[in-house]
């Protein structure tokens, strides 16, 4: 079944529509929030509440535009006002291995855990507006434009977050290399 039909069904009240859209954006979904909230278990519940709310609203969708943007809009709104509320702990090694994958070298594992660390500790001391910008614009492929509407802000304040976070981000990681 297409992501068509499932949000059709999903329309005339039939529950099985939905457990067809968990199952093709719930891993992205969760992925999403962890960058934003860096919880496992806080972005997990926060995609959950995400498809809950889809259940509730999902007659308001337009189905002539496509699901996975507002879908994903939707976890990011949700990801930062959870953000916003807790205090955050840095991930431990076993939570990253979880997210390597199996195929690569024992080499590749390693480098792969090591930057992943890197941009880890550097995401780590921008605030909540700068990384929904950095997920929005690099793991969620949004424009600049979507993201100035989305987060109902003017284009220019967009790119300066963008930049800022960029410029960050950079020095950040420079300082932890040159470490």
């Amino acid at each position: 079944m297409d992501e068509e039909q499932a949000i059709q069904r999903l329309k005339r009240g039939d529950v099985g529509g939905l457990e067809i859209l968990v199952h093709h954006y719930q891993v992205k979904a969760v992925r999403t929030a962890y960058l934003i909230t860096r919880d496992a278990e806080l972005a997990e519940d926060v995609v959950q509440e995400a498809f809950l709310k889809i259940y509730r609203a999902i007659r308001t969708f337009d189905a002539t535009r496509p699901f996975e943007p507002w879908f994903l809009r939707s976890v990011v709104h949700a990801a930062v006002k959870a953000a916003q509320k807790t205090v955050w702990e840095t991930p431990q090694g076993a939570e990253w291995e979880d997210l390597l994958d199996a195929d690569e070298s024992v080499e590749a594992q390693v480098e792969s855990a090591e930057f992943q660390r890197q941009v880890w500790n550097a995401m780590q001391s921008l605030s909540p507006r700068q990384r929904v910008v950095v997920v929005q614009r690099y793991f969620l492929d949004m424009s600049e434009r979507e993201m100035a509407a989305k987060l109902e802000t003017a284009p220019g304040t967009v790119k300066w977050l963008l930049n800022a976070a960029r410029t960050r981000l950079r020095a950040l990681l420079r300082k932890e290399v040159e470490e």
